[in-house]
Formats: structure tokens, C-alpha cells, sequence
């Protein structure tokens, strides 16, 4: 068949496409009237994981897992906008990886807010200025981020779902030369994790690492100076217009970054796959045992703790914790009720969630 055979065969089947899609939308146009006549919450995560599940078991060509997630998250994020435009907010800047995961959930044709810290993502979502805010909660390579941690504790506000992505860097400049590069720019994070790359592909040059504040700021400097380069997101090279000379320039192809999407009084509706994240600030934590039988207490009902991280309780003179737990189930499970009745007020609920990590 020639090229152009082919060529007019795509046409055709865009065109199919593009028919389909508008039909989805008329129908996803009524599902909002409805909804907004009952008052019934836009995103429902668990119900996209359906979608998505089911498309999997049928898929019989070459589109992967991953490649169906991706053209159907923005087709659902497309949807969401007509059924109720709803606007997000994230921790900056704009090109950041936390604005990839934004993107990754909401789409491109969301409205979002780019804010400077954690905590000012937290606080628009709390007073209503976003609906939905997104922030990161731990890197497997550098920990839990700390900021978040606290917030969750201090703040009032629900997590919605979580969203794991894969850290990969790009290294940008207008130069298509490396010899011709003089400066580098990136976060000193990227440095670390970048080392490998720049000892192989830079060893003997003259070329000067220079930390700034964040990879998206190293994107913009990078476009400014022709003998410079990035070490940044493909988002922010493309954002500001930087040539990518590699991608991938990480050193552990393991590198992943959970984010949470954090709402205001938002329930998900059990699934079959939920992950749950409560505050415990257990009483006479000094006493030996507390830890032990609150953990035990997990066990003997059968439930999968996946994570406890150990805060200190500020604002005491004392060496006390809080701890942040997560295990596997819905706060709806009757094992789960019995332990959030048996604590009671020294539990805090923070979310049910469909289970991605």
C-alpha cells in the first residue's frame, strides 16, 4: 500500500474519531445536568478506573496499559470541563513535575492556579479559591516531603486520589553541541540524581553546574543563553521552547514521585482497590506497648499497612509523635470501622482512595 494510501486511511478513521468523541460528549453534557440536578460530585476516580479497567480487558491491538491511560485521562479531563469546569490548583512553578501529575489527571484545558508553596495549595483549596489542588507526598529515592505531611495533619481537606509518576529528566539548550556549553542550570536534586550523565557526557569540560530553584527556572534561563543548558522536565523544555539534545538522563530508571489530589469534604465510593491514609495521634505514647497494639490491631483484623511515618508533636516540651499511616481498604471495610471506633478522636481521617502505588 502507498504512503498516501495510508495516509488518506488515517483521515478517514480521524474523522470516525472525531464523530465518536463528539457523541461521547453530548452524552457527558447530559451526565452533567443530572448531576448538577442532584448535586452529585464531578470527579469520581474509582468510576474512571472502571472505564479503564474494562477497556484494558478488551483491548486486542498495540495500545499499551499506559498509552490507553493516557488518551483516556484527557479525554475524562475534556469531559469533566463541560460537565462542570472546575479549577485546580498545584505547587509550582509552572513546568514543574507537579504540574506534569496536574496535567496527567485534569488535562490541558483545566483552569489552573500555579502556587508557590505547599501550604498556599492547601489554603486555596480550603477556602474554595480551587476546587482541587495537587502537591507531592514522596519521592522513592528522596523520601516523604515533609511540608505535606504536616498540612494533612493541620488542615481540614480530603484526598481525592493519589497519582504516581515517573521522574524522568531532560537535558535542553539552544546549543546542538555540548562542546559549545558553558553553564548548566538545574535544582540540586536533579544534579544528584543526574551525576552519572554529566561525569560520561561532560568529563574534562569547562562547564559550570548552577543550582537554582527549580528545573522549570532552569528551562527559562536556558532558552535565554545560547551556551547554556537544562536539566530539567520535558515539560518545561517544551514549555519554553528549549531543544531536547537526551532525554532520560537519570540514573535510576526507578525514580517515581507520588502526588496527592486533595479536595474539600470529598468521599469516594468503595472499590475493589482502595488505599486509605488516617492521622494517629495516639495517647501515652511514652508508655511501652502503645505503638505495638495499635499496629497489632491491624494485623488481627487482617489489614495491610503499607506505610507509618513518626512526626514530633509541636507546641509540647515533650518528645511525643503523631504517626501518618496508610494501609490497604476503604474506611467503609467493618475491620476498618472497628479500629476508627476503638481510637476514636485520636484518629483523624484523611481519605479512601483508588490505590495507584
Amino acid at each position: 500500500m502507498e504512503l498516501q494510501d495510508l495516509r488518506n486511511r488515517i483521515d478517514s478513521l480521524d474523522d470516525q474519531l472525531l464523530t465518536i468523541l463528539n457523541e461521547r460528549m453530548e452524552l457527558v453534557q447530559k451526565v452533567g445536568e443530572l448531576k448538577r440536578l442532584s448535586q452529585s460530585i464531578i470527579y469520581r476516580p474509582e468510576r474512571e478506573k472502571q472505564i479503564l479497567d474494562r477497556l484494558e480487558k478488551r483491548n486486542t491491538g498495540l495500545l499499551t496499559r499506559q498509552a490507553i491511560d493516557a488518551i483516556f485521562f484527557e479525554i475524562f479531563a475534556v469531559s469533566r470541563n463541560l460537565e462542570l469546569p472546575e479549577r485546580v490548583s498545584y505547587l509550582g512553578p509552572e513546568g514543574s513535575f507537579t504540574h506534569q501529575a496536574a496535567e496527567s489527571r485534569f488535562g490541558g484545558m483545566s483552569e489552573y492556579m500555579v502556587l508557590p508553596t505547599i501550604h498556599s495549595v492547601f489554603e486555596s483549596v480550603e477556602t474554595g479559591r480551587a476546587k482541587f489542588g495537587v502537591v507531592p507526598i514522596e519521592n522513592n529515592q528522596e523520601g516523604i516531603v515533609i511540608e505535606t505531611v504536616d498540612f494533612l495533619r493541620e488542615k481540614n481537606l480530603s484526598i481525592v486520589a493519589e497519582v504516581l509518576l515517573e521522574v524522568h529528566f531532560t537535558f535542553a539548550s539552544q546549543s546542538d553541541s555540548l562542546k559549545d556549553i558553558r553553564r548548566i542550570y538545574s535544582k540540586d536534586i536533579a544534579f544528584r540524581q543526574c551525576g552519572k550523565f554529566i561525569n560520561e557526557y561532560l568529563d574534562g569540560m569547562n562547564v559550570e553546574l548552577i543550582p537554582v530553584e527549580s528545573t522549570s527556572k532552569a528551562a527559562k534561563m536556558a532558552a535565554e543563553e545560547p551556551d547554556a543548558a537544562a536539566i530539567c522536565s520535558s515539560i518545561s523544555a517544551r514549555l519554553f521552547g528549549v531543544p531536547t539534545l537526551f532525554d532520560n538522563i537519570e540514573d535510576s530508571d526507578q525514580n517515581r514521585t507520588r502526588f496527592l489530589i486533595l479536595a474539600k469534604d470529598f468521599v469516594n465510593i468503595k472499590s475493589d482497590d482502595d488505599k486509605t491514609t488516617i492521622i494517629a495521634n495516639l495517647p501515652n505514647t511514652n508508655r511501652p506497648g502503645v505503638l505495638y497494639e495499635f499496629l497489632k490491631d491491624f494485623n488481627d483484623r487482617g489489614i495491610n499497612l503499607t506505610k507509618i511515618e513518626s512526626r514530633p508533636l509541636r507546641g509540647e516540651a515533650t518528645f511525643r509523635t503523631w504517626f501518618l499511616v496508610e494501609f490497604l481498604g476503604h474506611m467503609q471495610d467493618p475491620p476498618v470501622q472497628e479500629i476508627m471506633h476503638k481510637y476514636g478522636t485520636h484518629l483523624k481521617w484523611l481519605g479512601s482512595y483508588i490505590k495507584i502505588s
